[in-house]
């Protein structure tokens, strides 16, 4: 006999990792139950079939109800703040909701039994590395708040998975995300995040016409055009990450840190480049100073994911990963 798919709790499921990781969940056969608060997912993200609640992923009160309510076998946690410059600028918000709303999660799950834990971490909390690609065993120097605050979390899973008396242990995959962007390819779901930061999301609005430029914030750093660099994942395959991961617990695997990223870089000129190609439209940019918290270079080695969760990538490709985030941006809900 088939094993029964697991219950699946997902915070932050409308959100644009999340949705795109709850379609992925769906569609592999799992009972999936979704938590947003809407501060920054939309409604319409979450399909159908999904258990909708509209709380908190960091209400205490209100998880440890949903988890009496309801048996989970894993939880994916993607809520979360994550606006680098805002976390410089206010960084109480992040550690209240990233740290402690995260805190109240975990002891929610360890008391309700729910052993197996996927938490969306990030490439932040590295820093500036000595070394590119960056590997997980790297020293860990987070340079602003948001990355302190992932950071915490994952030595707070770490804690939690090693701690005993609290009937089922914890195990937990913490992925550290490199820089996520794109869209499905049938054009369904794309990043709706307002006032987004990303680079891709904005090259894609000034390609449409809704910005009228986009800043190149920083171009002396010591790279090889002077601007940042970084490792660009498609939204579709980090989705499939997760399920990876959630299976891989399934079948009794140990926790484990991972990186999520393709293991090469480019920088915000080939990216800016990149959109104004596939897209055909010019695209203002403004030369600006740095911007607090961001390293120069960022890029994943990748090895140590594929060979823990067996996972292969299907979209390395930056013109892809432009084009439907491209696509997406011409004919998102908002238009």
């Amino acid at each position: 006999m088939k094993p029964k798919a697991p219950s699946v709790l997902v915070t932050g499921g409308a959100g644009y990792i999340g949705a795109h990781t709850t379609h992925q969940l769906l569609a592999a056969g799992h009972r999936v139950t979704v938590v947003d608060n809407l501060y920054s997912g939309h409604r319409w993200a979450v399909p159908p079939e999904a258990d909708f609640h509209q709380l908190d992923a960091g209400d205490r009160e209100a998880m440890q109800g949903l988890m009496q309510s309801q048996k989970f076998d894993a939880v994916i946690h993607f809520a979360g703040h994550i606006v680098v410059p805002e976390s410089v600028c206010d960084p109480g918000k992040y550690y209240r909701n990233n740290v402690v709303g995260s805190l109240n999660l975990i002891e929610c799950c360890q008391k309700a039994n729910v052993g197996l834990f996927v938490f969306s971490s990030s490439a932040a909390v590295y820093g500036n590395p000595e070394e590119i690609p960056v590997r997980e065993d790297a020293p860990t120097d987070p340079i602003n708040p948001y990355g302190r605050t992932k950071l915490m979390t994952e030595w707070t899973l770490r804690d939690f998975a090693q701690c005993s008396g609290w009937g089922q242990p914890m195990r937990y995959v913490a992925l550290r995300y490199f820089n996520v962007a794109g869209a499905r390819l049938d054009g369904t779901l794309g990043q709706a995040t307002p006032e987004a930061t990303h680079l891709i999301k904005v090259a894609c609005e000034a390609a449409c016409g809704r910005r009228n430029s986009v800043s190149i914030f920083g171009t002396d750093y010591d790279t090889k055009d002077g601007t940042c660099i970084r490792d660009y994942i498609h939204v579709e395959d980090l989705a499939a990450v997760h399920l990876k991961a959630l299976n891989y617990l399934a079948r009794g695997g140990s926790s484990a840190v991972l990186n999520c990223g393709y293991g090469h870089g480019f920088s915000v000129r080939e990216v800016l480049e990149t959109v104004q190609k596939v897209s055909g439209q010019d695209i203002h940019m403004v030369e600006s100073g740095r911007r607090a918290g961001d390293p120069a270079e960022l890029v994943a080695n990748n090895r140590l994911v594929g060979q823990t969760l067996n996972w292969m990538p299907e979209y390395n490709d930056l013109e892809l990963i432009c084009r439907t985030a491209y696509q997406w941006e011409c004919k998102a809900p908002w238009n």
